[in-house]
């Protein structure tokens, strides 16, 4: 029940079968703890809003998935970060 609208968000995403399986594997969370709605959606949102593509968003989230997780004070600090170091442009 709650792992079906998770995949198909993932897979809309831009994700394959086999990151999808990854992704879920590597950090179960996702599936059991984390509001599609109210979790996930904002974290992809903030990444969209630095000009990310959903392509690059879900490959980025298949290799480090537990980004779900942190809060978004945190996303947006990281971004922050990276952003200064010169490693997002």
């Amino acid at each position: 029940e709650n792992l079906k609208p998770k995949v198909l968000w993932l897979k809309e995403l831009g994700m394959d079968d086999s990151q999808v399986a990854k992704t879920v594997t590597n950090f179960p969370q996702l599936i059991c703890s984390y509001s599609l709605e109210e979790n996930l959606k904002p974290k992809v949102a903030i990444l969209r809003k630095c000009g990310f593509a959903d392509k690059e968003i879900a490959d980025a989230l298949a290799r480090f998935p537990p980004f779900l997780g942190y809060s978004k004070t945190r996303c947006e600090h990281r971004i922050h970060v990276l952003e200064a170091s010169g490693c997002l442009t």
